[in-house]
């Protein structure tokens, strides 16, 4: 139920790891339902992160309405909540067009949390997080992400040891309380279901998703990539900004600064990149009720016509 009392739409949500091909099946399936599509993808929300993050152009979609792109300004905080807020706005405008929803995208959390909301976790301890965010900057996050490892190693597992805010935010909650994140959220279940969802979860074998990551990555460059993180530094969005430390932006600023040749960025991106859709993959495996896919898909065409005419007919 939303804030008024109404039954929420149900949803078609296409998951999977980066570079599998989710845009276009999701295009493909919005065109055959009479759907749109909401992203849910946590870089392709900021404006002026064109080409390394892969936002979709108006070619791809072909005509399809593509919703939570271009939504906030890199300087702007932008987490699992705000995300769950404009989607469930997006999603119940679409629906009051009359249209249905596919939700598609690579982002675990952001799917998660809008489809069960978030997890019991405890507040934030000012003061530890403070000295936790200076260690992080002082030593890197990978000092961190070592004691992760010891204290939630679960949590660990799904977390690049460069991903800073979220490292610190599982240590905070560990030291701070004793009970790691990955059990807060165990004990929440995210039981309560905010939406009557059919899951499914794009796989290609590992070797061709590794093939398609380093075609994208060469395309991304030949497109201009460099290009592109240049002008985001020259309109002053630091390499600081948790943006920037994205996939790609982060590789390319150090090697602006003279930290990277061009084709050591190039590696580090294409095997940083690996790394993230292997973590991806773990994640959505994880998921109960979220079903493998092949990138055909052809099964998924006739369950998802039958899943949105049923919830249609009990709602008329």
């Amino acid at each position: 139920m939303d804030r008024k009392g109404a039954p929420r739409p149900p949803l078609l949500v296409v998951a999977g790891p980066t570079a599998s091909g989710k845009t276009e099946l999701a295009v493909e399936l919005a065109l055959a339902l009479g759907a749109e599509i909401v992203g849910a993808d946590s870089m392709q929300v900021y404006r002026g992160l064109d080409i390394g993050t892969a936002k979709p152009g108006g070619g791809e979609l072909r005509g399809v309405a593509h919703h939570l792109v271009d939504v906030a300004d890199p300087t702007e905080p932008f987490d699992a909540a705000r995300y769950a807020a404009l989607a469930d706005a997006a999603i119940a405008d679409v629906a009051a067009r009359g249209r249905r929803v596919v939700v598609a995208g690579g982002t675990g959390l952001y799917i998660r949390t809008l489809l069960h909301g978030l997890h019991g976790a405890p507040a934030p301890e000012p003061a530890l997080r403070a000295s936790l965010t200076e260690r992080a900057r002082a030593e890197g996050p990978p000092a961190l992400h070592r004691e992760l490892v010891a204290l939630d190693p679960k949590t660990a597992a799904r977390l690049h040891p460069n991903d800073g805010v979220r490292i610190v935010r599982a240590l905070e909650v560990a030291l701070a309380t004793g009970v790691p994140i990955s059990d807060w959220q165990a004990r929440h279940g995210f039981a309560q279901s905010r939406y009557d969802a059919l899951l499914a979860r794009l796989e290609r074998p590992r070797a061709e998703l590794h093939r398609r990551i380093e075609l994208r990555v060469t395309r991304m460059m030949a497109e201009g990539f460099l290009t592109e993180v240049r002008g985001l530094l020259a309109a002053g969005y630091g390499p600081e900004l948790r943006p920037m430390q994205g996939l790609g932006y982060k590789r390319l600023c150090q090697h602006l600064a003279g930290e990277l040749s061009l084709d050591d960025a190039v590696a580090k991106i294409t095997s940083d990149t690996k790394r993230f859709a292997r973590r991806q993959r773990t994640w959505f495996a994880s998921e109960p009720k979220m079903e493998p896919v092949s990138p055909d898909a052809a099964d998924l065409f006739l369950r998802a016509a039958r899943f949105f005419e049923e919830r249609e007919r009990g709602r008329s």
